[in-house]
């Protein structure tokens, strides 16, 4: 067998610049014939596709945490995009990690699911290690190292919140970057830049369990009447001490936004 043309023979490229015109021009060479340039056209027609950004599916999104006094309530919409297509009208985004931990996702609906299920993983080996349920804090940070490490490689802006015995309910804001910032209540997504001031207006600390759901589901629902990103369905989940209740809101229930 020529080493040349099989796996091991051929140059290794670099991640970040695989997509890039020469990269790894000198083993293209398959079967004696140089893909290159086709390859690359190829690359170019899909790009130029209307409506299409390269194929990448993203969660243009609106998620929302808020702690109350006895838990947290966490939120999130429905719709998936791709580029001007809707891929998904009723994804769940809000995504268990341990009984009484769940993340909101934002970004690259690949990167999220990835960094999630690596996340799950070392938890369910620290439950069986430690005999006990991990805390809040210890998945925030699992998070947050895997995100700031491979930060030039992904897009995921995620919120952790759960209930732990040691410090009752808990939000965790890890922007896009892999910052890790404790926070009362917080909101991300595109439709998050439609309800700042709502957020502001409306939250107070110390809110109900009842106070806080509705706070959740108005804001969401404004959101998703401004940002042409977030649509479906409002998906709630409250976590407290002892467990987690989920609530579903059709689109055509809602306190706000259009039928």
């Amino acid at each position: 067998m020529d080493l040349a043309h099989g796996f091991v023979g051929r140059e290794l490229m670099d991640p970040s610049n695989v997509m890039h015109p020469g990269a790894g021009q000198s083993s293209q060479h398959l079967g004696g014939v140089d893909n290159s340039l086709a390859f690359l056209q190829e690359i170019e027609a899909s790009a130029s596709t209307p409506g299409l950004k390269e194929g990448e599916v993203d969660l243009g999104t609106t998620i929302m945490a808020v702690a109350y006094d006895g838990g947290v309530v966490m939120g999130a919409d429905s719709r998936t995009s791709t580029g001007s297509y809707i891929a998904n009208r009723v994804t769940n985004k809000v995504t268990r990690i341990d009984e009484q931990i769940y993340v909101c996702r934002s970004g690259s609906a690949a990167d999220t699911q990835a960094i999630s299920d690596y996340v799950k993983y070392f938890l369910d080996n620290h439950r069986m290690e430690y005999g006990q349920a991990p805390k809040v804090a210890t998945a925030a940070s699992l998070f947050q190292q895997l995100c700031y490490n491979n930060k030039s490689m992904l897009m995921a802006a995620i919120v952790v919140a759960g209930w732990d015995k040691v410090k009752g309910g808990q939000v965790y804001s890890i922007p896009l970057g892999g910052a890790l910032v404790p926070e009362k209540f917080t909101i991300g997504g595109s439709g998050s830049s439609y309800i700042y001031g709502f957020c502001d207006s409306y939250y107070q600390p110390n809110m109900t369990r009842e106070q806080t759901e509705e706070f959740v589901v108005k804001a969401i629902s404004h959101a998703m009447g401004r940002d042409g990103s977030s649509g479906g369905c409002v998906r709630l989940v409250t976590i407290h001490e002892g467990g987690v209740d989920r609530k579903f809101f059709p689109g055509n229930k809602l306190p706000f936004g259009p039928l």
